[in-house]
């Protein structure tokens, strides 16, 4: 069985460069079945992690060809024979969603199982299915499946009930294809909904307002092939800067865009972090060193420009290992508190009330625990956890965190941690237990 092994208690020192970000690789490459030329879409700074590689299977699926150099992505979309994405891998994330808009802007249907994903709780996309209809498609839904089909798309306007990032980008790649304006209101304001619009304006299409609430999308417009380069991952920075501050570390993160991470960095420094930034660089290290961190009277995820909540398992750890009691409130999801029972058997003191979660810090992790990764964002965090542990930590279930993480292990290696994987195609064999 798969596990990562982790010899704690190391301070991660150095510098270290961040890929593109999961949540703009994702829609932008459903994007890219938008183009009906000829012409090769490059897509640079491209993550080597398990949701690309899974994307890149079900675009295979539908005829388009895909290539890997180096960290970028080529992709050809002239010969696509399908609209039906494959049931294995549709189940297999939750971003196979985003193929509902091109599909349907491009060939006027799509057929597809219920999308999977990490198990944090109730994910409808009733807000995607409700933008589709907006805009002229017939759905029809069973138990299992989804089919969508539309002779002819129509601009609409379209109020979405909540800012949902994952609807807000499935409508904006549909309304490329409907006739005449589009106008989403109540858009959700992140930035990887601007990295899509960008991208989507260089390949040929008429889209403004990403990053307000209200985004204007104008069609149908030809697309077409072109070069673009993904924002770096924020929230793999932000991964790395808890992880040097609980650590007592010192790191530079490069190719980072700090003003999308200004939650993030005002959450670490109320805690004691010292952090200093730079156009595309970040470096952090704890104010106080050998003095502990302090905790947060109320932390509560919330859409962007709040703090995210693919960082609350991280910062959880933070705050179990802080002086003093904190509160923490998932506002996103309703079950993504997992990781709760797996950090108390490594010794936190966390009580959990449904999405609410009182934390009394403690000075150390116990040393020796056996933990499982149940989701992505939770296995990061137990790995951060076993960083701070003068002992060895094992976590089981690691390929959850591949789905978004290009190898943790060997990037944590990379800033002096103590850790390697076991019973993998791969191994970071530069840290020795």
């Amino acid at each position: 069985m798969d596990k990562i092994l982790v010899f704690g208690g190391k301070p991660l020192m150095g510098e270290i460069e961040i890929d593109g970000a999961k949540n703009s690789v994702l829609p932008i490459m459903a994007a890219a079945l938008l183009n009906t030329s000829r012409e090769e879409i490059v897509i640079e700074n491209v993550p080597c992690i398990k949701d690309v590689l899974v994307m890149r299977q079900i675009l295979a699926s539908l005829g388009a060809e895909t290539k890997k150099r180096e960290k970028a992505l080529i992709i050809n979309t002239s010969c696509l024979i399908s609209a039906a994405l494959p049931d294995a891998l549709t189940r297999e994330m939750r971003s196979s969603v985003f193929l509902m808009g091109p599909l349907l802007a491009r060939f006027g249907k799509v057929e597809m199982c219920r999308p999977g994903g990490c198990a944090i709780g109730l994910r409808p996309i009733d807000l995607h299915i409700k933008g589709l209809q907006a805009l002229g498609a017939k759905i029809t839904e069973t138990e299992e499946t989804i089919t969508a089909v539309a002779n002819k798309l129509t601009g609409a306007d379209i109020h979405l009930d909540i800012p949902s990032v994952g609807a807000t980008e499935n409508i904006m790649m549909a309304a490329t294809g409907a006739w005449g304006e589009t106008v989403l209101f109540n858009a959700a304001k992140e930035p990887e909904i601007i990295d899509l619009q960008n991208f989507l304006n260089m390949i040929g299409a008429d889209i403004r307002g990403a990053g307000t609430e209200t985004i204007r999308i104008k069609g149908p417009i030809s697309l077409r092939g072109g070069y673009y380069r993904v924002i770096p991952d924020r929230i793999v920075a932000g991964t790395l800067l808890i992880a040097a501050g609980i650590t007592g570390g010192d790191i530079c993160l490069k190719n980072v865009i700090p003003s999308h991470m200004q939650a993030i960095i005002a959450k670490l420094e109320e805690t004691g972090f010292l952090i200093e930034e730079g156009d595309n660089w970040l470096r952090v290290k704890t104010r106080f060193r050998g003095e502990r961190l302090q905790a947060l009277e109320k932390l509560s995820t919330q859409v962007y420009p709040g703090f995210p909540t693919d960082l609350q398992a991280p910062m959880m750890v933070l705050l179990a290992l802080a002086k003093g009691k904190s509160f923490l409130y998932e506002q996103i999801f309703d079950d993504r508190m997992k990781h709760v029972q797996e950090l108390q058997k490594m010794g936190a003191l966390i009580t959990l009330r449904e999405r609410r979660v009182e934390i009394e810090g403690v000075e150390s992790f116990l040393p020796g625990k056996k933990v499982e990764s149940t989701d992505l964002r939770a296995g990061a965090a137990l790995v951060l956890a076993a960083l701070t542990v003068k002992g060895r930590t094992e976590i089981y279930f690691p390929w959850h965190i591949d789905r978004g993480y290009d190898k943790l292990e060997g990037m944590l290696a990379k800033l002096g941690a103590n850790i390697y994987r076991v019973g993998s195609h791969y191994q970071n064999k530069s840290a020795q237990g």
